[in-house]
């Protein structure tokens, strides 16, 4: 293969892997404080549907007597098409929101409220006065009735509270059958003056799957002026409020995402957490990330809280989907995203799809590698004749107005042969666009999580367990870099061109299953069509050159004799 091509081919994945090692970074760790108390058990798990269960956790006593609330603390659960949500009476408050189609690794559903005290849960009111903080969130709130079944119509659920001391508390919350947004009026009052509180949602997104370099951690985010920023702990520690009108702003990761989407002007806080492991282990906290949201004007929000699939987000609105970090290529993402799931539709498995995907796009991309292929074959013809000019200007330093002549001769020789240096290294080029978004798109795609395959990999999103994927994409990829093309090419390049196979396999021991079995396929398919091309165009003519010393000479007019070149 043409030198370009191969410097060309490394230097991009050297910046994928770089990509992926440090942009995508981890956030720092933070200190972790003791917790107040030991986190509350999720009880909600045995509770009837839509049920109003008593709850005998104690409680601290409030400011004043309660004139509108509850005597005893309650779990009022509520579940829809998707969503299974349990509020507490205790404040009003978010206790549990756990997704039905998304299981987590005890094949539950997905929860995505981290209940760690004394981190709050969502929807927990913060003012500047401590005394009213605590009558808002400790208090008991009485609620309207709720469903007893799974809802199928609109539900509201509302929480008041009033206490002798002139507080008064509604929180009021609209779920809907086949959503993950939840709607939510607040109006606060002390005595004669309202409130506005902030709306804080404790460490969002407790996603616990497999985390690697190639998966997004919890982090900030927002969308404002047409474009999302995220924001690393590094972020948030330099600047941890921002104001303004957002389209959507919370924290997200690799998979799901919790965000307010304001209707007005909001100024919203982050503020990284790090939750110890439980039981107690050696293992590093989880770096989550929390937030608080203070509307500037009106006092209804909607929140979002689900998962990144594109037709989930869309659904809300068409910028929505900048929540899912496609990358530089997302414009090639969003058609390979729906073909894979048309596939999909139709082989009901996310593995075979990917093969599938894999092969109609290498042959979509095969005529671009048979002409470079071609282009190479045609430089190797007269890689001799290339190196013999390299040769005779070898002893000139590169600052010599006579090296020119070499370049000269160079570009005489190409235009002879009909040979295009660059020709066989743009159409390899014009294909990692394609390459690099099929990658990003399964590294994001939350339709891989938990999807199995076969055998021993249950789960796309997740590496392969035995290795097996990454070991054979290795084997494949040094099968192809031995087919390649070796004349004229340096040696000691040519090494180093043989270890790229041992770095890529070591390199993809723990990406996705799914990333790997598309390399491998792509591999395969590569081979396969070197072979063919190889058939198709025959053996390379090599042409020779007889080294100078060796050149013959023959006499000319005049008795002047002429160095003739003998080419066979």
């Amino acid at each position: 293969m043409e030198r370009r091509v191969l410097i060309a081919i490394l230097l991009s994945f050297i910046v994928l892997y770089v990509y992926q090692a440090w942009v995508v970074k981890p956030a720092p760790k933070r200190a972790v404080s003791a917790p107040a108390a030991a986190p509350a058990s999720n009880s909600s798990a045995s509770v009837a549907v839509g049920s109003a269960t008593p709850v005998t956790a104690p409680a601290s006593a409030p400011v004043s007597a309660t004139v509108v609330g509850d005597s005893a603390e309650r779990e009022i659960r509520i579940e829809t098409r998707d969503v299974i949500a349990v509020f507490t009476n205790r404040g009003a408050r978010l206790k549990s929101w756990r997704l039905k189609k998304y299981l987590d690794q005890q094949r539950q559903p997905q929860e995505l409220i981290e209940n760690s005290p004394p981190h709050p849960l969502p929807f927990t009111l913060q003012t500047t006065d401590d005394s009213l903080n605590a009558s808002l969130n400790d208090s008991l709130y009485s609620v309207s009735a709720v469903p007893s079944s799974v809802i199928a119509t609109p539900t509201d659920v509302r929480f008041e509270y009033r206490n002798e001391a002139g507080v008064r508390a509604l929180k009021e919350f609209h779920l809907t059958p086949d959503s993950y947004i939840v709607g939510f009026r607040l109006d606060v009052a002390a005595g004669d003056r309202s409130v506005s509180p902030a709306i804080a949602w404790g460490p969002a997104v407790g996603d616990v799957a497999e985390v690697s370099r190639y998966t997004q951690k919890a982090e900030g985010i927002f969308f404002q002026s047409g474009k999302a920023q995220r924001l690393s702990a590094k972020d948030i520690s330099k600047q941890p409020s921002y104001e303004g009108e957002f389209l959507f702003a919370g924290v997200d990761d690799n998979y799901f995402m919790t965000v307010a989407l304001p209707k007005g002007a909001v100024r919203i806080t982050y503020q990284p957490v790090a939750i110890p492991v439980l039981p107690p282990s050696k293992d590093a906290p989880r770096d989550l990330v929390s937030f608080s949201i203070e509307p500037k004007g009106t006092r209804e929000l909607q929140f979002f809280a689900g998962p990144k699939d594109f037709d989930v987000l869309a659904a809300i609105g068409p910028d929505v989907t900048r929540a899912i970090n496609f990358g530089m290529f997302a414009v090639i993402v969003v058609p390979l995203l729906k073909s894979l799931k048309w596939v999909n539709g139709y082989v009901g498995n996310y593995g075979w799809a990917i093969i599938i995907l894999t092969v109609i796009i290498n042959i979509v991309i095969f005529p671009l590698r048979h002409k470079s292929v071609v282009s190479m074959r045609k430089m190797q013809e007269i890689q001799p004749e290339v190196k013999s000019i390299q040769d005779r200007y070898a002893k000139l330093k590169a600052t010599d107005p006579a090296k020119q002549k070499m370049n000269q001769e160079l570009m005489a020789l190409y235009k002879e042969r009909g040979v295009n240096p660059a020709s066989g290294c743009v159409p390899i080029l014009l294909t990692f666009p394609l390459i690099f978004a099929f990658y990003a798109l399964l590294s994001t795609a939350i339709e891989l999580r938990g999807a199995p395959f076969l055998g021993w990999i249950h789960d796309l999103s997740a590496h392969d367990p035995y290795y097996v994927t990454p070991i054979l994409m290795g084997i494949s990829q040094l099968w192809q870099q031995w087919m390649m093309p070796s004349a004229g090419v340096d040696p000691a390049q040519q090494k180093m061109m043989m270890f790229m196979p041992i770095m890529f396999a070591f390199m993809f021991l723990w990406a996705p299953a799914g990333l790997a079995i598309y390399w491998l396929v792509s591999n395969v398919w590569q081979i396969g069509q070197q072979y063919l091309t190889n058939y198709m165009i025959g053996p390379p003519a090599v042409r020779t050159v007889r080294p100078a010393a060796e050149r013959r000479l023959k006499r000319v007019g005049g008795g002047k004799t002429e160095a003739a070149d003998n080419k066979s």
